[in-house]
């Protein structure tokens, strides 16, 4: 069973919908006795850090998502839901992420271009490529909404990248827990390809 974590933000019927075209045991819950029985987790999140982490917060779900982890489970996070996998972010001083990643979110500095960064962006992927990128073309195209990036501490995180301005981290992953700075849910047949590949992990 995949459990889509509901916290109160985020596209969540969005992309419960896309899993649902891969697989049928799909649900979106924000109960702790669900999420702990789960096989695999999905972190959504859109919007303000600061304002996620509190509703977050609010759930008392952060130990067990933390114990899931642990534990192995394989966790995707998604947008927002990838930023609060670092340990803050320059949109809310003083908010404190989960601190799975080491490492800050930073503001895109793109000298003449305007942020957010909204729209379709290609992207590059490291190589050898990792598992959750698989059965894509070099460099497609994925949707992004968003002013902050990830900027982890151990850039091996970084699995794929997109120019804009600068170089931003477009998706980061390390053992059991991966997530993506773009929206797969709404990013067409590539998206989708990249929540087969999580399904099918």
């Amino acid at each position: 069973m995949i459990a889509v974590i509901d916290y109160g933000v985020g596209n969540l019927f969005s992309v419960e919908k896309a899993l649902l075209q891969f697989s049928q045991d799909v649900i979106v819950t924000g109960k702790r006795e669900i999420i702990e029985a789960a096989e695999k987790l999905v972190l959504p999140g859109v919007g303000d850090f600061g304002e996620c982490m509190s509703n977050l917060e609010a759930t008392g779900l952060i130990p067990v998502i933390k114990q899931k982890i642990a534990a192995g489970t394989p966790l995707l996070g998604i947008c927002i839901g990838e930023q609060i996998l670092f340990e803050g972010s320059e949109e809310s001083p003083g908010a404190a992420g989960l601190g799975i990643f080491k490492g800050m979110v930073r503001h895109i500095r793109a000298d003449g271009l305007k942020v957010p960064h909204m729209g379709w962006n290609s992207v590059s992927f490291s190589q050898p490529r990792h598992p959750l990128l698989k059965n894509l073309d070099e460099h497609p195209y994925f949707y992004f909404v968003h002013s902050y990036h990830c900027v982890p501490e151990d850039k091996e995180l970084i699995i794929a990248a997109a120019e804009y301005g600068e170089k931003l981290t477009a998706a980061v992953a390390k053992d059991n827990v991966m997530a993506t700075q773009f929206h797969p849910e709404k990013s067409g047949d590539v998206g989708l390809q990249v929540l087969k590949n999580f399904v099918e992990l």
